[in-house]
């Protein structure tokens, strides 16, 4: 455990499972370093064991299965800078088990399905996320893994996702409204009727007039730019690469949207395409392209989700030292 933090900052990912929360949480942890992070996944906070959900009938995901005053409590406990007594839900198992002291850190992330739900929680959160993999592309990579891995047949992956979608849409789902970024994947529209989705067409959605967040920009601020990078300077294969960017709104809210469509054949060659993006709160020239190359084995590191979650991780550095920096420029002051 480092020094006690004099600042607590609390950054929220959400977003279904398998949607890539763990390698986007790998990244966080990587960019900070594992001593100043603490993650908490809020499963922890399930008030109905795997029986009880059973027998109920109530899903995971359907809010009545988690205690929401807890989760508050305690994690304004934490960024107040106190150590809590946080339950466990043991995923083997099934049932919850005793609870473990956690301290207070320097970025608490709390993650899962419900982060941005409450609103109570939310409003604690000092960066927010939410990992959004349409439809199409979830249910591709569901039957791949599940068929693949675990011996389901076909009929039995579409009737999981299809048993859990309504709770999705009505709980999960429309958390996105709230998200300072939102990471979208979604079909290529490189690759005509294309079934496989190995190619994968992802945005970044930032919300405008967040303070102290300043979204990143291909060439031209607030311009809608369309670019093929293609060429001498970017070696691409069949289907090529398309980068978009410009405003839009989202859920009500003024956003700007970036987008790479297509794959990186070579990773190396991803700071030509840093070189004309702005505003990405990197400390140095490359260092995107540095990050991204540092774990080049993570799952998306070779397409717009890698580039992304990268890019949202460099954001939440420049939150970080924006509040620490004004927490000890008002200590000094005091």
């Amino acid at each position: 455990m480092t020094s006690k933090p004099d600042r607590v900052v609390l950054i929220g990912v959400a977003g279904d499972s398998g949607c890539g929360k763990s390698t986007f949480l790998r990244r966080i942890t990587d960019l900070f370093g594992q001593e100043l992070v603490t993650v908490i996944c809020l499963d922890d906070y399930h008030s109905l064991d795997r029986k009880q959900r059973k027998e109920t009938g109530i899903t995971a995901l359907n809010p009545k299965a988690n205690n929401f005053d807890l989760m508050y409590e305690q994690i304004k406990a934490l960024k107040g800078g106190q150590s809590i007594h946080k339950p466990i839900y043991n995923h083997e198992t099934g049932m919850i088990d005793p609870p473990e002291v956690i301290h207070p850190n320097h970025i608490v992330v709390i993650e899962g399905l419900h982060p941005l739900f409450d609103e109570r929680v939310r409003s604690l959160l000092d960066f927010s996320v939410y990992l959004d993999i349409s439809d199409e592309v979830k249910v591709a990579w569901k039957i791949q893994r599940d068929m693949s891995e675990r011996g389901h047949t076909y009929e039995d992956v579409i009737a999981a996702i299809n048993a859990r979608r309504p709770d999705f849409d009505a709980y999960i789902d429309p958390q996105k409204e709230f998200a300072d970024v939102v990471i979208q994947v979604l079909p290529t529209r490189l690759i005509k009727d294309d079934k496989e989705r190995k190619v994968l067409r992802v945005q970044m959605i930032q919300r405008d007039g967040v303070e102290g967040f300043t979204p990143a920009y291909l060439f031209d601020e607030g311009s809608t730019i369309d670019w093929i990078p293609c060429g001498r300077k970017l070696t691409c294969s069949y289907p090529g690469i398309r980068m978009f960017y410009g405003p839009d709104a989202y859920y009500g809210n003024s956003v700007s949207i970036l987008e790479v469509d297509g794959q990186f054949d070579k990773l190396e060659e991803v700071i030509y395409i840093e070189n004309h993006l702005s505003n990405t709160s990197a400390n140095y020239n490359g260092e995107l392209t540095h990050l991204l190359l540092q774990h080049r084995e993570y799952p998306g590191s070779n397409n717009g989700t890698g580039l992304f979650q990268v890019l949202t991780g460099l954001k939440m550095r420049a939150t970080y030292e924006r509040l620490t920096a004004k927490e000890a420029k008002m200590a000094v002051q005091v």
